[in-house]
C-alpha cells in the first residue's frame, strides 16, 4: 500500500515539471533543426514550463529555440521568464513578435516584463502599444521602483455605488474591454473614490434588485500607490485578500493589485532571504554566467575570509596552550561547529519572523528569553555528551568538564547572537538576512574558541 501511495505520489510530482524524457525530445529537434517538431513538442506546454526550459537549458541550446521557435512566443511566457535571461531573450526576438506578445498582457505584466530592461527595448516595447496602454503603463513606471503603482494593473472593473447587480450584470455583458480575470467589482463615489468591494460570487447570487452597496465585502482595504510593495504583500497575507483596489495620493481609484501579484512578490522576497542568507546575492540563479556567480559571491567569501582570519587570531593567542595538549586541536572544531550550527537556527528563524513581523517590539524579550533557555537546555545536553566522549577518548575527566563547560556557554552565545544580531541589524536599518550569518558564526567561533582554550589553560595547565 505504501508503495503505490508512493508511486501514485511520483507520478503526480511529475505532473508538475519538465520530464527529462521531454527535455531531451525538444533538444533532439532542436539538434535537428526541426522547426515542426519543436512546436509540436512546445505547443502542449504551460507558459510557466516553456518559460521553465528556456531557463535550464546552455545559452547556445536556448539561442536555438527562439531562432526555430521564437515568433510562436507569447506575452505569457515573457512574463514568466527569469529577470536573469528576459533582457537577453527580448533582444533576440524580432521587433513584429515582440510587438504581438505585449499588446496581449495586462498593464501590470507589461511594467514588470520592460521596468528593468534599457531605455532602447523599452521604447520597442512601448511603442508596440496603443496610445491609451503606453500612457497607462508609462504613467505606473512614474512610481518608485518596488512600490505598489509599479505592481497595480490599471483596468479596474468599477461601478458606480447606487447601481443594483442586474445593473452590473447587464453591465459587465456588454463590456468588451474587461480583463481576462479579476475577482471584484470596485464601488466608486462620484469623485471616483473606492468605497467597496463586491466578488463577481455575491453578484451572481443575488437578487438583480438588490444594491451593490448592500452586499460588499466587509473586508476592504484600500492601497496607497506609494506604499512599499513587501508592505503589500504582508497585507495581502495577513488578511486573506482576494484584490484591493490602489488610490492616488487624492484617494482616487488609479489601479487594483490582485493575488497573484502580491504573492509573486511575497515569493521574491523569501526567495530573497534564502540567498542572502547563503551569502550568494539576492539575484543569482542557475541561468547565471561563472563571471556573475563568481562576481556575486566573491564578496561575502571575502568577509567570510576575514572572519576566519581573526578567528584564527583568537587561536594563536592560545598556542602555547595547544602545543602542550594536542588533545585542544583536536576538540576544538566540534565547539565551534556546535555554536554555528546552533546559532544558524535560531538565526533562521529570527529573520523568518521578522520578514513575516511575527517578531515585534511586544513579543521579542520574551523570544529572546525562550532562545536562551533553548540554548542553555541543549547545551547542558550536549556537554554531558561530548564530555564524556572527550573523558573516555583521552583519558582525562577535566578535559570532558571543560569541553562540557565550553559547549555550554557556546551555544547559549550562539542563540543569543542568533536573534539579536538580525534584530540590531534591523534597528540599523540593514536587511538581517544579508549579513546577520557571517556575524553570528563569527560570534560562535571567536566565542567557542576563547572559551574552550580559555578554560583549557585555567584548569589543565
Amino acid at each position: 500500500m505504501a508503495e503505490a501511495l508512493a508511486e501514485e505520489t511520483e507520478r503526480e510530482e511529475e505532473d508538475y515539471r519538465l520530464s527529462g524524457e521531454l527535455v531531451e525530445e525538444i533538444l533532439d529537434a532542436v539538434e535537428q533543426e526541426d522547426a515542426g517538431r519543436l512546436s509540436e513538442l512546445l505547443e502542449p506546454l504551460h507558459a510557466a514550463d516553456i518559460a521553465d526550459l528556456i531557463e535550464q537549458v546552455s545559452g547556445h541550446e536556448r539561442r536555438e529555440i527562439l531562432r526555430l521557435w521564437g515568433r510562436q512566443i507569447d506575452g505569457e511566457i515573457l512574463t514568466e521568464i527569469d529577470e536573469g535571461i528576459r533582457e537577453e531573450v527580448l533582444a533576440s526576438l524580432p521587433p513584429e513578435v515582440l510587438a504581438d506578445a505585449v499588446r496581449e498582457l495586462d498593464s501590470d505584466d507589461v511594467v514588470d516584463l520592460i521596468e528593468d530592461l534599457e531605455e532602447p527595448q523599452q521604447e520597442v516595447i512601448l511603442g508596440a502599444l496603443d496610445e491609451t496602454d503606453r500612457a497607462a503603463v508609462e504613467k505606473s513606471l512614474g512610481y518608485p521602483e518596488y512600490s505598489a503603482g509599479r505592481l497595480m494593473q490599471r483596468e479596474v472593473v468599477t461601478a458606480p455605488e447606487h447601481w443594483t447587480v442586474g445593473e452590473t450584470i447587464d453591465f459587465l455583458r456588454k463590456a468588451k474591454w474587461l480583463p481576462d480575470q479579476f475577482y471584484h467589482v470596485t464601488l466608486v463615489d462620484p469623485g471616483h473614490h473606492p468605497v467597496g468591494n463586491v466578488t463577481l460570487g455575491r453578484i451572481l447570487s443575488a437578487p438583480r434588485a438588490s444594491k451593490l452597496i448592500e452586499i460588499c465585502e466587509e473586508e476592504f482595504r484600500k492601497i496607497s500607490a506609494y506604499q512599499d510593495e513587501g508592505d503589500v504583500a504582508y497585507a495581502f497575507n495577513q488578511y486573506h485578500l482576494i484584490s484591493a483596489p490602489v488610490v492616488d495620493e487624492d484617494d482616487r481609484l488609479v489601479g487594483v493589485i490582485t493575488i497573484d501579484d502580491a504573492m509573486s512578490v511575497l515569493d521574491e522576497e523569501h526567495e530573497e532571504d534564502i540567498l542572502r542568507l547563503a551569502g550568494v546575492g539576492d539575484e543569482s540563479a542557475i541561468s547565471d554566467t561563472v563571471l556573475e556567480t563568481v562576481r556575486q559571491r566573491l564578496p561575502w567569501l571575502f568577509v567570510n575570509l576575514l572572519t576566519a582570519i581573526l578567528a584564527s587570531a583568537v587561536i594563536s593567542i592560545f598556542e602555547g596552550t595547544i602545543q602542550q595538549l594536542v588533545a585542544l586541536a583536536v576538540l576544538m572544531p566540534i565547539v565551534a561547529s556546535m555554536g554555528g550550527n546552533a546559532g544558524t537556527q535560531t538565526l533562521t528563524v529570527a529573520v523568518r519572523a521578522l520578514a513575516t513581523r511575527d517578531l515585534t517590539d511586544s513579543n521579542v524579550w520574551r523570544v529572546v528569553r525562550r532562545e536562551t533557555i533553548v540554548g542553555l537546555l541543549n547545551g547542558l545536553a550536549f556537554a554531558v555528551v561530548m564530555g564524556a566522549v572527550a573523558a573516555f577518548w583521552f583519558s582525562g575527566a577535566q578535559l570532558g568538564i571543560v569541553i562540557g563547560l565550553a559547549m555550554v556557554i557556546n551555544l547559549v552565545v550562539a542563540a543569543l547572537s542568533g536573534i539579536l544580531i538580525p534584530l540590531a541589524l534591523e534597528k540599523l536599518g540593514a536587511d538581517p538576512a544579508l549579513a546577520s550569518g557571517t556575524f553570528v558564526t563569527t560570534m560562535t567561533d571567536v566565542v567557542g574558541f576563547f572559551a574552550f582554550l580559555g578554560l583549557a589553560s585555567v584548569v589543565l595547565l
